[in-house]
C-alpha cells in the first residue's frame, strides 16, 4: 500500500510537466559516463523512453570520444587533443566515424528498441541533414574536425512525425564531401535551435558553469539569458 501511494504522489507531481512538455520537442545530449556505466546506462535509456511514452518528442545526440580512443589505442594510435578537441588526422576520422556512426548510435537504437520504442539512427550524413565546414583553434587546423555550416532538418522532422526517436551521430559532411567529426554539445545545441525545442538536456560529466572554476560547490544551476553576456565578460565559466 505505501509503495502504490508513493508511485501515485510521484505521478501527481510529474503531472504539470507531462502537460507542460506534451508533445514538445526535447533534444537530449546523451555522453559522459551516461554512456559508459551500465547501470547508468539503463536508466537514461529508460527515462528518455517514458518522456516518450508520456506524449513528449525526445531526440538524441550522442557523443562517445571515450569509445573513439579506446579503438585508438587498440590500433595503436595515441588520441590527441587540443584545447579540448581531438586532433583528426586520416585514420582518426576514418576510426571515428565507424565508432559514433556505427557501434555507438546503433548500440543507442536497440536500447530503445528493447524498451519498446521506436528508433532510427542517423547521423549528420544522412538527409544532408548537418552540413559542416572546418573548424580553426587558435589558428590551428586540427585535421577533420568540423563545426557547423548549417542544419536541414527535413529528415529529423520526418522521424519526429512518424513516431520515431531520432539518435544522431555528429558526423558530417562538408558542400565538397569532406567528412567532419563535430562536437555533439555544439551539435545538440544547433539542432535544438533549428527545430525550435522546447528544452534542450545535457547529461555530460563537466560539472556546468562555476563561479569559481576551482570551486566545485560554485555551481550555477540556474542561468537566465540576460546573465549570459556578463558571465562571459567575467570569464566564468
Amino acid at each position: 500500500m505505501e509503495k502504490c501511494t508513493t508511485r501515485a504522489t510521484t505521478l501527481v507531481e510529474a503531472l504539470p510537466y507531462i502537460q507542460k512538455f506534451n508533445n514538445k520537442i526535447i533534444v537530449i545530449k546523451y555522453g559522459g559516463s551516461a554512456m559508459i556505466d551500465e547501470q547508468l546506462k539503463m536508466s537514461v535509456i529508460k527515462d528518455i523512453s517514458l518522456m516518450k511514452l508520456v506524449g513528449m518528442k525526445p531526440v538524441v545526440v550522442h557523443g562517445g570520444g571515450n569509445k573513439i580512443s579506446e579503438m585508438l589505442m587498440k590500433l595503436g594510435k595515441e588520441p590527441k587533443f587540443f584545447d579540448g578537441l581531438r586532433v583528426t588526422d586520416d585514420e582518426t576520422m576514418e576510426i571515428a566515424e565507424m565508432v559514433l556512426s556505427g557501434n555507438v548510435n546503433k548500440g543507442i537504437v536497440q536500447l530503445f528498441e528493447q524498451q519498446g520504442m521506436k528508433a532510427v539512427g542517423i547521423s549528420g550524413k544522412d538527409g544532408q541533414s548537418i552540413i559542416a565546414k572546418k573548424k580553426l583553434v587558435d589558428g590551428q587546423d586540427l585535421g577533420w574536425v568540423g563545426q557547423i555550416d548549417k542544419i536541414q532538418p527535413e529528415l529529423i522532422m520526418a522521424l519526429i512525425e512518424d513516431n520515431f526517436i531520432p539518435v544522431i551521430a555528429p558526423i558530417a559532411c562538408d558542400e565538397d564531401n569532406n567528412t567532419y567529426n563535430i562536437n555533439a554539445d555544439y551539435v545538440a545545441s544547433a539542432i535544438a535551435s533549428e527545430l525550435k525545442a522546447e528544452k534542450l538536456i545535457y547529461l555530460t560529466d563537466v560539472e556546468g558553469v562555476l563561479r569559481d572554476y576551482h570551486d566545485k560547490d560554485s555551481l550555477i544551476s540556474k542561468i537566465r539569458l540576460n546573465e549570459i553576456e556578463k558571465y562571459i565578460e567575467e570569464k566564468i565559466s
